[in-house]
């Protein structure tokens, strides 16, 4: 996965975190606005989430935050 989506997915998670707490769960989504601007961005977060790691459509935002500073 690309710096510039791995440093995204970290930011959107902390601030969520930050704003509603630990237990806060995110899906791959929250790390775009609703107008699909970048479709292989998109792409490559669905394929880490979806393909890689078999997630949930929601995960704990800390979870995904240990699971990219793991490199995984």
């Amino acid at each position: 996965m690309r710096i510039l989506l791995r440093e995204k997915m970290i930011t959107v998670c902390t601030k969520k975190i930050a704003q509603k707490g630990d237990n806060v769960g995110v899906s791959f989504y929250a790390f775009f606005a609703n107008k699909n601007d970048d479709p292989e961005l998109l792409m490559e977060a669905a394929t880490w989430w979806i393909h890689t790691h078999k997630l949930d459509h929601f995960e704990k935002a800390k979870k995904i935050i240990a699971l990219i500073n793991a490199g995984k």
